[in-house]
């Protein structure tokens, strides 16, 4: 009974979210430009380094969140490195749910950036033909966690 109320609980979430993302796609089709284009008020960083499926599903949804409160007004970035690159990997070595790669497009294609450590690329002997096509290659993924938090973005781990 437990396992169903927290597969029910998952789905709700998911739900929730896409859901949301849809609304606020719909609300941007109107006008071109990005909430990159100006500096949005909110910056923030968030360090994806597992490939558990609970993990990345709150990361996930966690991001789904900042945009429907925020809007356009968050930029948001998931830096990817060790095991949480695989939510990356095209495909994942390492068994990635299709549901949570659906999201992790869907929030990209929105906007959220998705970044991936060159050092974990190179230690898996991955190119980027090795990711999916909106990853961002970084070269040190937790360099690029430092360098966002001097540019102003906050930093938040799992």
């Amino acid at each position: 009974m437990q396992q169903i109320n927290q597969a029910r609980r998952r789905l709700i979430q998911w739900v929730s979210a896409v859901g949301g993302l849809f609304a606020i796609s719909g609300a941007r089709a109107h006008h071109t430009d990005t909430h990159f284009d100006d500096k949005s008020e909110h910056q923030i960083v968030y360090q994806c380094n597992k490939a558990d499926a609970d993990y990345l599903s709150h990361i996930l949804f966690s991001v789904g969140e900042l945009i429907r409160k925020h809007g356009d007004n968050v930029e948001i970035v998931v830096a990817c490195f060790g095991a949480g690159l695989h939510l990356l990997g095209d495909p994942p070595e390492r068994p990635v749910a299709e549901e949570l790669r659906q999201r992790a497009s869907s929030l990209a294609a929105y906007g959220v950036a998705f970044h991936a450590c060159k050092n974990t690329m190179n230690g898996l002997g991955w190119t980027e033909e090795n990711l999916v096509d909106y990853a961002k290659v970084v070269a040190v993924g937790v360099e690029d966690i430092m360098l966002l938090q001097e540019r102003g973005f906050s930093y938040f781990s799992w």
